[in-house]
């Protein structure tokens, strides 16, 4: 971060929340700037282009699934959000519309910053075992460019968020090794095997990967339920089904 401080748009109507996490996150060296409703949040994130999103669900003017819905018709940008809702089907909602992670109020600053870090992480990954060395490979109608973090569907591009990509390029760069939940959450969004965490956060990514990239997502032929255990991509044997670019 010496060179480029990563800027995080944090909304939340709650001033004591906005001061709380600017105040922190400015000290461990990120540059923050701030939104007090939903309409607000679009407007600043199209002035100040940030790197990361934190999103308060329950706000005025337009909540937070709606601001995810409108950043998601354009963006990318990592999100994660924060919900005070005691339902966990309230909390799937928002990774349904395209969230990349949540953290449940009332949590500990500490917590928001680990998530923070980890998602933006994902960013950064380079050279995962089981992917050509030029980065580009090819399986059947789908082209996965790793150093680009860009995936084409018969030519046309895909967008996934960050964290739907890492998921992916975790799959295919293991073809044919089944994933329980549990280890996708630890090699995906950072959580330590002993942190509780609802494994839904991986069913909603894996359904909204093959909703983009299966021909059928309700018989999937890439992205296999591994039953018992959890997920898995089919198996790459030879040039045949997959080719380096």
């Amino acid at each position: 971060m010496e060179n480029h401080k990563e800027k995080i748009l944090v909304v939340d109507d709650e001033a004591s929340i906005r001061r709380i996490l600017e105040t922190r996150l400015s000290m461990i060296g990120y540059e923050v700037v701030t939104a007090a409703d939903g309409e607000e949040a679009l407007e600043v994130f199209h002035q100040e282009n940030p790197d990361l999103v934190v999103l308060d669900v329950m706000m005025p003017k337009l909540d937070g699934y709606g601001v995810c819905q409108e950043l998601r018709k354009e963006s990318d940008i990592p999100i994660i959000m924060l919900t005070a809702l005691g339902d966990v089907a309230d909390r799937i909602t928002g990774l349904e519309l395209g969230a990349d992670d949540y953290v449940v109020k009332p949590f500990s600053p500490k917590e928001l910053e680990a998530r923070i870090r980890s998602v933006l992480r994902r960013f950064d990954r380079t050279g995962t075992s089981g992917i050509p060395s030029s980065g580009v490979i090819h399986i059947n109608a789908i082209k996965i460019d790793t150093n680009k973090r860009q995936v084409y569907k018969s030519d046309e591009r895909i967008r996934l968020t960050g964290m739907e990509f890492s998921l992916l390029e975790l799959l295919v760069g293991r073809s044919g090794e089944a994933f329980s939940r549990a280890e996708i959450l630890q090699e995906v969004w950072g959580y330590t095997p002993e942190r509780h965490v609802d494994t839904r956060v991986v069913d909603v990514h894996i359904s909204r990967l093959r909703a983009k990239l299966e021909e059928d997502p309700s018989n999937p032929e890439l992205i296999l339920t591994a039953r018992g255990t959890g997920y898995l991509f089919q198996r790459i044997i030879d040039g045949s089904e997959a080719k380096q670019a």
